[in-house]
């Protein structure tokens, strides 16, 4: 009987180092690539449909609308552009890719789409990417996965169409059709302040949308976007807090609403002060 209780006890033993070499593959091997983006730095999208994107990825899909809207194309182009960069690059600037393949669109310089360094410029990858939809005939009567296809010349010609649901959410959302439909969360350290924070939105917008103006107070703490009427200040509201992480966006305030990094979501102006024609961003201040 003892012979038999130690048999078992070894057993049970044995199981559970077999068990715990199990935990600690699957945690050093696969967790890493299960995880999702941390929670302190994720945004979340809802426009008849909801998409959740880190921080990096929402950047960049905003530049991508910005883009578009700039080049004058279509809403559906917007849509096919999204849902490219998504299957490509997953919405993020890779250096690397299938043989010299690069950037949100996976470019290839050896097949001209340009040098190395001008693809991994995402205003730049987009726009070659809008400018090479454009010459294919009869685009906007194709399906989202058909147009992406005629320009990317993929080996996998359907696997655009996944996409195609969650770029209509972020095309709603970033062409100002949603109001408040952007809501990102930001870490407790923001990657610029003050006068750099502000400099780099004031260009960034300038460089997205093509805005001649845009004003930035003396103490350079934050700046103010002139909006025509609400869909387009709902574009430049999204597309500022989708920058809010890596350009150090403090608050952003426009038609009665207001966003704060503290929050990380939209919500009535406490004071009550609504601003229909403006656009107003403050930065984290210098420390």
């Amino acid at each position: 009987m003892r012979v038999r209780t130690r048999a078992i006890g070894a057993a049970g033993v044995v199981v559970a180092v077999v068990a715990l070499l199990g935990i600690w593959f699957v945690a050093r091997h696969v967790a890493p690539q299960l995880r999702l983006p941390a929670a302190s730095r994720t945004c979340t999208v809802q426009a008849d449909g909801r998409v959740v994107l880190g921080a990096d990825q929402m950047a960049n899909a905003a530049t991508i609308a910005a883009i578009g809207a700039q080049r004058r194309m279509p809403e559906r182009a917007v849509v096919v552009a999204l849902a490219t960069a998504y299957q490509e690059s997953h919405l993020k600037n890779l250096a690397h890719g299938d043989r010299d393949s690069l950037g949100l669109f996976q470019q290839r310089p050896s097949q001209g789409w340009g040098t190395a360094e001008q693809i991994q410029d995402p205003r730049y990858a987009a726009d070659r990417f809008y400018a090479a939809l454009k010459k294919v005939k009869g685009w906007e009567e194709l399906r989202v996965t058909e147009a992406a296809q005629r320009v990317q010349r993929s080996a996998y010609p359907e696997a655009y169409q996944k996409w195609a649901d969650e770029s209509q959410v972020l095309t709603r959302a970033l062409l100002g059709h949603a109001t408040g439909a952007v809501a990102c969360t930001v870490g407790p350290t923001p990657a610029m302040r003050g006068q750099a924070a502000a400099a780099a939105l004031i260009q960034g917008l300038t460089l997205d949308w093509g805005l001649p103006g845009v004003a930035s107070p003396t103490d350079l703490t934050g700046l103010a976007v002139s909006a025509t009427d609400s869909r387009n200040g709902w574009r430049y509201a999204h597309w500022l807090v989708s920058h809010a992480d890596d350009h150090g966006v403090k608050r952003v305030r426009f038609g009665g609403l207001e966003w704060t990094a503290e929050q990380g979501t939209w919500a009535k102006v406490a004071d009550g002060r609504a601003t229909p024609t403006q656009v107003l961003a403050e930065v984290f201040a210098d420390t």
